[in-house]
């Protein structure tokens, strides 16, 4: 009969340690402990507002922000570059943390497979580009700029609240998850609304897209199962 030999640890090598040894320790959890695509967006938000912020806004703003009369006069990529610029550091930050926060639930049910990556963009995108549209639908034709990642991040939320409340798979869409994030958001973008830009650092006089909000967060609400679908989700 052959005799199995297990080699044991050369001295002074450390040993493996298991959960039930006395100094046993976990391995540390890393800082960000979010998928690469949603780390790569909240980057991508931060660098663009890092190259934007060596310009002046109203240059930026021309340039790139979203206008319901500019649509109709024929610019429809302002949809998405908009998504792209902010009104100040804070402004960016704040989305860039609604990304980190909110994409990861999202992120993780698509999957990390080519499929579920171009669901994870395209999901974020298509609900900024929605989001923007409810913009458009309450100000039709008004030269009004929108600007900022918040509709599509607002999108991530949506989402996400579909997926706890099916716990980790699109949930009902009026589960307990749904209307109680549903409304708190509705609650805090009414008093966005009210108060303009006075509750928000930096603001100034400049208004808060609520309209944008609203729609993006019923956009994931929406879509974050048809989208599994492109994913490979069944």
């Amino acid at each position: 009969m052959n005799a199995a030999y297990f080699e044991a640890p050369a001295d002074g090598a450390p040993r493996p340690q298991h959960p039930g040894d006395p100094d046993f320790r976990p391995a540390p959890e890393p800082i960000v402990n979010a998928p690469w695509p949603v780390v790569a967006l909240t980057v991508s938000i931060v660098v663009a507002y890092l190259i934007q912020s060596r310009f002046p806004l109203p240059l930026v703003s021309a340039a790139f922000a979203f206008s319901p009369s500019l649509m109709l006069e024929g610019h429809p990529e302002r949809l998405v570059s908009s998504l792209f610029v902010h009104g100040n550091w804070a402004h960016a930050l704040m989305n860039a943390a609604f990304i980190l926060a909110f994409g990861a639930p999202v992120a993780r049910y698509y999957g990390p497979r080519l499929g579920g990556v171009v669901a994870f963009f395209l999901f974020y995108l298509v609900c900024g580009v929605l989001a923007c549209l409810g913009f458009a639908a309450l100000h039709w034709g008004q030269d009004a700029a929108l600007v900022g990642a918040s509709g599509a991040a607002s999108g991530l939320m949506g989402g996400a609240a579909r997926l706890i409340g099916g716990q980790g798979r699109p949930g009902p869409m009026f589960s307990t998850a749904v209307t109680g994030m549903g409304l708190a958001w509705i609650f805090v973008n009414l008093i966005m609304a009210l108060t303009g830009g006075a509750l928000i650092p930096g603001a100034g006089d400049a208004g808060v897209g609520w309209e944008a909000h609203l729609a993006g967060f019923a956009a994931g609400v929406l879509l974050i199962g048809p989208f599994g679908w492109l994913a490979g989700k069944r």
